[in-house]
């Protein structure tokens, strides 16, 4: 079973919907502070194969060549909007491979309309 590492900025009700594989997160692991680096390096020794995140940045700040884990990039953490893309996560996770990356794109939820408009 693939173990993959939620990063702390995905949503936990995302975990629920992916029970193939064996989810953790890195608060679970005692990783919530440390760095995207440490973090990459401590989910590898710890045999994580997948690591998924919201953090958009992550491609930019991180070399995954010659990497063990893969890296799957949410476009959004707001689980209502996550939530549509379950299947579309679920085959992302499917096709992950050593260094690989994949950034999914997720559109923001819409803006709620105030009724009564503003006053005069």
């Amino acid at each position: 079973m693939l173990r993959v590492l939620f990063d702390k900025n995905v949503p936990y009700s995302l975990k629920r919907h992916l029970t193939d594989y064996q989810v953790k997160t890195a608060e679970d692991e005692g990783w919530g502070q440390i760095s995207n680096g440490e973090l990459i390096r401590s989910a590898e020794k710890a045999g994580y194969q997948i690591m998924l995140t919201c953090d958009q940045n992550i491609q930019y700040q991180q070399n995954l060549a010659r990497r063990e884990i893969s890296m799957i990039v949410l476009g959004s953490n707001i689980w209502p909007s996550i939530r549509p893309k379950v299947a579309e996560i679920s085959a992302a996770l499917k096709r992950a491979s050593p260094g690989s990356f994949e950034f999914i794109e997720i559109a923001p939820p819409p803006k709620r309309r105030r009724l009564g408009g503003s006053p005069v």
